[in-house]
């Protein structure tokens, strides 16, 4: 674990380049006895791991728990580690605070901020179609990073794409299962993209179309031999029903329906932001360890 300040940065900047989920925790206040400075720096990988030094093995396992927790909501904390059953030191408290016990001989108290830095949502975009390309322009504004799968004489049709993919290559589609992705390709090679969605394995795949010929394509599609599982979970008429009639319009309700999903999808179900945007944390935010949460533990 290297506590360089040149290391932290390039595995910062490694990270954002591969669209990859991390947390930053600085050393905010320190009191009494502490392995750590105010102002150090560490970046918690998605895995686990970690770049740079905040202290010891009883404020690193504090650390690590609750930047998983960060990961996977999204929601900066402020966490405190503190002697168990010791007095509570006077050093910037928090509304917010996560209060941690430390079985650690030296008795200080440390605090410390965890930031979480999410990769861009993805999107995939199967087809070339106009309203293909009004969801590849709006989602791209949007702050999505896109990706558009089209026959090869069809992709210059696209203005700006992250990541262009001749045909319908499943493989070659980044960061697939947790991407959204729309099929509109609207007549022209429509079951192969389906079959391309579908082996994407994202849970959220719209593809547009009337009810009538979705029904058909879908039944097809079972009767080849694809999942009936994975065929249930294409959303079809896509988008939210805002009486949209043009390709923009209907390219904004679909990424309107996005972005609710994005945003609320998972809080109907857990309470927590989706996850979308990052890989399973949970064995991660559960692992056993020495540093629990305290029971005056308030959640950031």
């Amino acid at each position: 674990m290297s506590g360089q300040p040149d290391d932290i940065i390039d595995c910062m900047a490694r990270m954002k380049g591969d669209q990859q989920p991390f947390a930053v925790a600085t050393v905010v206040h320190v009191h009494g006895g502490a392995s750590a400075r105010e102002g150090a720096k560490a970046v918690i990988r998605g895995d686990g791991t970690v770049v740079g030094w905040v202290g010891g093995g009883c404020t690193l396992a504090a650390v690590k728990k609750s930047a998983a927790r960060a990961l996977i909501d999204g929601r900066t904390r402020f966490i405190r580690v503190r002697p168990k059953d010791g007095a509570m030191a006077e050093i910037g408290a928090q509304q917010r605070t996560e209060d941690f016990d430390s079985h650690c001989p030296t008795g200080g108290t440390i605090e410390i901020f965890i930031e979480p830095v999410l990769p861009r949502a993805s999107l995939i975009v199967a087809g070339a179609s106009l309203v293909a390309q009004a969801v590849s322009d709006i989602g791209k504004r949007l702050g999505f990073a896109v990706t558009v799968a089209a026959l090869p004489e069809d992709l210059a049709s696209f203005s700006s794409v992250d990541h262009p993919i001749e045909g319908f290559d499943p493989e070659q589609a980044i960061r697939a299962a947790s991407s959204f992705v729309v099929v509109a390709t609207q007549g022209k090679r429509d079951k192969d993209a389906l079959r391309f969605a579908i082996a994407t394995g994202s849970s959220y795949i719209a593809f547009v179309a009337s009810r009538k010929k979705a029904a058909k394509l879908k039944q097809d599609l079972c009767d080849e031999g694809s999942d009936p599982a994975a065929v249930a979970r294409i959303r079809s008429p896509a988008g939210a029903d805002i009486g949209a009639v043009t390709p923009e319009e209907i390219a904004l309700s679909i990424l309107a329906d996005i972005v609710r999903e994005l945003r609320l999808g998972a809080l109907k179900d857990d309470g927590k932001s989706p996850s979308h945007l990052v890989p399973d944390l949970g064995e991660m935010v559960a692992a056993p360890g020495d540093m629990v949460p305290n029971d005056n533990t308030e959640n950031a």
